[in-house]
């Protein structure tokens, strides 16, 4: 068992368990120091056929009263409909502001529980069980919900720290290759900003990672989430240094929209970090063998680097009506070098047209 604190002073203050199993669920719960009473599980259809009984029985060890909302699975389903939908439940079940939400799955499902709670009854408790690598390493931590509004990603929204992130690496076994793919954009992504070391290390385990060795999962989801959070601790509102961890999602989420969600969160991701990477080349700050290797390992855990389908132009619009724009200007993530990122606001539409053009073109 590894575990990680979560702190800002004066603000919050969390554990992140790594285990191998849901064994110790109980015992950290326990630790919150919580007179507990209800708990609702939010979880999806998929996820829950595969763990949902588990949790519930370790649950039901310490809370008197354990329910569970099913959730159709799909970022499609990320609306305000769904969420009222949880209030009318919560409010059936007579949920307080002392019981608890508990997210069990993936990211679709951890930041609308996240909101659901930061809003019933203007705010009640929740914890992260994360089901899947996106969520298990970037996702589950930092307080971030939301739900799409208008196939708008993300647009409504809270910051809204949970009580706990406990995950259990072994659902890592029961994702699709896809799935572990698009955790690995963020694994690659956090590499790439703050610990380039890091990011050599995920590539020369690479088929450890993809044959699901657990101990090299442990030691990757550890350095993934110590990265997060630390960047989190420095800015837990996003008002600096954490808009670094939106390296590749402005062009991203565009993409996922006009998509119509067809690609997954990490896939777009990965897309977009490409563009970021291009426009990184073409200022002097990487070289250009620097840029295709990365380009090239990016494809090797099975992410997509070139996009069909769409007009430079279309993502170009659609990027404008991104939460991440400031004063009409579109703040982008360039990397200064392998291993940092910063915050640029003086990328021209000019750069991002054709740095948008580069993901379009065949290889």
């Amino acid at each position: 068992m590894s575990e990680l604190r979560v702190q800002k002073d004066g603000g919050f203050a969390y554990s992140i368990i790594i285990e191998d199993s849901f064994s110790l669920l109980e015992s950290e719960i326990q630790r919150l120091g919580k007179k507990p009473n209800k708990i609702c599980i939010v979880t999806d259809s998929n996820v829950a056929t595969l763990y949902l009984e588990n949790v519930e029985s370790v649950l039901k060890k310490i809370f008197p009263n354990v329910v569970s909302y099913i959730l159709p699975a799909g970022e499609k389903n990320k609306t305000l409909d769904q969420i009222q939908d949880i209030y009318t439940y919560l409010i059936e079940q007579r949920f307080e502001r002392t019981d608890f939400l508990a997210a069990l799955g993936g990211g679709v499902v951890g930041d609308m529980t996240g909101y659901a709670a930061a809003t019933y009854l203007r705010g009640i408790d929740f914890i992260q069980i994360p089901t899947t690598l996106l969520a298990q390493v970037d996702s589950s931590i930092g307080g971030k919900t939301g739900v799409d509004f208008l196939q708008y990603k993300n647009m409504v929204g809270a910051f809204h720290q949970p009580k706990l992130v406990y995950i259990n690496v072994c659902t890592l076994k029961t994702l699709s290759d896809e799935e572990l793919s698009c955790g690995m954009g963020e694994v690659l992504k956090h590499g790439l900003i703050r610990d380039y070391p890091y990011y050599a290390w995920v590539n020369f385990h690479r088929q450890n990672i993809l044959k699901r060795e657990i101990s090299i999962l442990m030691k990757m989801i550890y350095k993934s989430c110590l990265i997060k959070k630390t960047v989190v601790e420095n800015d837990p509102l996003e008002k600096g240094e954490r808009a670094v961890l939106n390296m590749g999602h402005t062009v991203g989420h565009a993409i996922e929209k006009l998509k119509n969600f067809t690609l997954l969160h990490g896939q777009c991701v990965a897309l977009g970090m490409v563009s970021s990477l291009a426009i990184s080349f073409w200022r002097g700050y990487i070289t250009n063998d620097e840029f295709e290797q990365l380009q090239k390992d990016f494809k090797a855990f099975g992410l997509p680097v070139r996009v069909k389908g769409l007009k430079a132009e279309d993502i170009m619009e659609t990027m404008k009506t991104d939460k991440k724009m400031a004063h009409g200007k579109i703040k982008f993530v360039l990397l200064e070098n392998l291993g940092y990122a910063i915050i640029d606001n003086t990328v021209t539409d000019n750069e991002l047209l054709d740095a948008i053009t580069v993901i379009e073109k065949p290889e």
